[in-house]
């Protein structure tokens, strides 16, 4: 595992670092290292990679990101290298966040998979479409406005790339974004962000901008699931 990144807890010295992992077998998984590590600048937060089932431990880590990549090489990398009952494990109980691939590996069902069709983990509640809008060169940015991201009136800038969208939300999830408009395939709103409990999960990529919103917005709610 790697050497947590190094966190300011000045605003509050009582309160220890959230320990986050970002799952490191596929994907842009240094780059949501790199937002994490901005963000423990002036928030309790500290950040690793892990890429075995001995990382994938409550003791060492308290929440996780699934990166965006691609799924069913995900999949396929965390079963071979032994590691995928672990993170079924771990998901079912601590707060994660999947963003794009990461989001289709956390849902129940998904929707235009490859032939023989894929690993998913199971704990999200929805049924996501893979590359709801299309081939690479339908991807896109998007303004968006998301519950529970402050201010209401600066949207959060979504980044699309062959991004999947939720068809069907189960009746505990919570949807907090949408999308609007003629991207690609896809015409109208359709769902692009849920929370369900301890989970999350992004269609978009929130580690490609420079916005901390996201990151802030799962670090607090992984604290109060865990009741940090």
């Amino acid at each position: 595992m790697t050497t947590p990144a190094p966190t300011s807890t000045t605003a509050n010295n009582s309160t220890r670092p959230l320990r986050v992992g970002v799952l490191g077998l596929q994907g842009a998984y240094t780059e949501h290292l790199y937002m994490l590590q901005r963000l423990g600048q002036t928030v309790p937060v500290e950040a690793c990679i892990v890429k075995t089932a001995a990382e994938l431990d409550p003791a060492q880590i308290d929440a996780l990101i699934i990166p965006g990549g691609e799924s069913t090489a995900m999949a396929l990398v965390a079963e071979r290298s032994g590691c995928l009952d672990a993170l079924r494990e771990f998901v079912h109980k601590q707060p994660t966040w999947g963003t794009c691939a990461g989001m289709i590996l956390l849902s129940t069902t998904a929707t235009q998979t490859k032939q023989g069709g894929q690993n998913l983990l199971g704990a999200l509640d929805i049924t996501v479409q893979r590359n709801a809008f299309g081939k690479q060169t339908e991807s896109f940015i998007a303004p968006l406005t998301i519950d529970g991201i402050a201010p209401a009136d600066q949207p959060f800038e979504g980044i699309f790339i062959r991004a999947p969208i939720v068809e069907v939300a189960g009746p505990h999830v919570q949807v907090i974004g949408k999308v609007d408009g003629d991207h690609g395939l896809q015409h109208g709103e359709r769902i692009v962000a849920v929370r369900q409990g301890h989970l999350l999960g992004t269609s978009f990529h929130p580690e490609l901008t420079k916005d901390l919103r996201v990151h802030a917005y799962f670090v607090q709610m992984a604290r109060e699931a865990l009741g940090l």
